[in-house]
């Protein structure tokens, strides 16, 4: 099976894909993806305890920056990956054809069932603070409308309430310059996102891994995780490393894994650490709305693609 292709730019308030055609690539690179909000942070935080054998050198932030990220600017950000220690691990939200692909280096995809991932948005959404937006609305190189602040997202409405009128704009409505995108409003989609890494799944250097597969075994993911990237295992260190990936340790460590010590969002880091747990949707989101999304995920993702994002698996 061949690589894909690149054929797409995403730039946004968040995004500037074109940020990787600074990065000199490594053929031991490993590249993080996710859509967003599916356990992206603690992959990182897995594969800095495998890689560094339990003890990374520097917080997560700064081993492995989310280089399609439109702060720094592109000329920062090459500096900061070039000078990045040891074998890198880089982090990503764009889908696989806005990447150049490279054969050598190993690609990790985490996904999470939708609704999930979407009630974690929200939390993001709603905490982020002042700095948050500046650096994103009011930093030089902005391609298309600011980020909407979080009250004029959800109508004005509060609770429950707020997380549903958000809900069926970004699952009906695309943001940005984006015409092959169906939903993810204010962000980016969702759908497609997941879509073009499914269709990458079978790729010898692509691993696909499942939020809720972590939430389950979480030391036979990071055994799989380590074989794929070929790092052997240090049977005598592995127990405090997965303790280390564990909810409850990064939560006590938030400092140290969340992006800039969580400086961006309202109660800090604890705040990007919020609660790594599913089902969250249920009984905020309406039976309307969850057979709506059932609907969309069929239609845009295919049946065996939608059953494993909502509930993971073997593939």
């Amino acid at each position: 099976m061949a690589g894909w292709t690149k054929t797409k730019t995403y730039d946004s308030h968040h995004f500037d894909s074109g940020a990787w055609d600074v990065v000199k690539p490594r053929d031991d690179d490993i590249v993080i993806a996710t859509a967003y909000k599916a356990g992206t942070t603690w992959m990182q935080q897995i594969v800095a305890q495998i890689l560094f054998n339990g003890e990374p050198p520097a917080a997560v932030g700064e081993l492995s920056p989310w280089v399609d990220l439109r702060v720094p600017p592109r000329e920062v950000k090459e500096g900061m990956v070039e000078a990045i220690p040891g074998r890198r691990f880089l982090k990503t939200h764009l889908p696989t054809d806005a990447l150049d692909y490279n054969p050598s280096q190993k690609y990790i995809y985490v996904a999470r069932d939708g609704r999930d991932a979407f009630m974690s948005l929200m939390n993001h959404y709603k905490f982020g603070n002042e700095m948050w937006y500046g650096a994103l609305n009011e930093s030089p190189g902005l391609v298309g409308a600011k980020l909407p602040a979080w009250e004029e997202a959800c109508e004005g409405k509060e609770g429950d309430e707020a997380i549903r009128a958000v809900f069926d704009k970004w699952l009906n409505t695309p943001w940005g310059e984006h015409p092959w995108e169906k939903d993810g409003w204010p962000f980016w989609s969702l759908f497609y996102n997941m879509k073009t890494w499914w269709d990458a799944k079978d790729l010898p250097n692509v691993l696909m891994v499942h939020f809720t597969d972590l939430k389950k075994d979480l030391a036979g993911q990071m055994r799989r995780i380590a074989d794929f990237i070929g790092v052997p295992v240090d049977e005598a260190k592995f127990d405090a490393q997965v303790h280390a990936c564990t909810f409850e340790a990064m939560k006590g460590n938030a400092a140290a894994v969340a992006p800039l010590g969580g400086a961006m969002w309202k109660g800090g880091a604890d705040t990007f650490i919020n609660k790594g747990t599913n089902g969250r949707w249920v009984g905020v989101l309406t039976d309307e709305q969850v057979a709506a999304y059932e609907k969309a995920a069929q239609e845009r993702l295919g049946g065996e693609c939608a059953k494993w994002l909502a509930a993971g698996g073997d593939i």
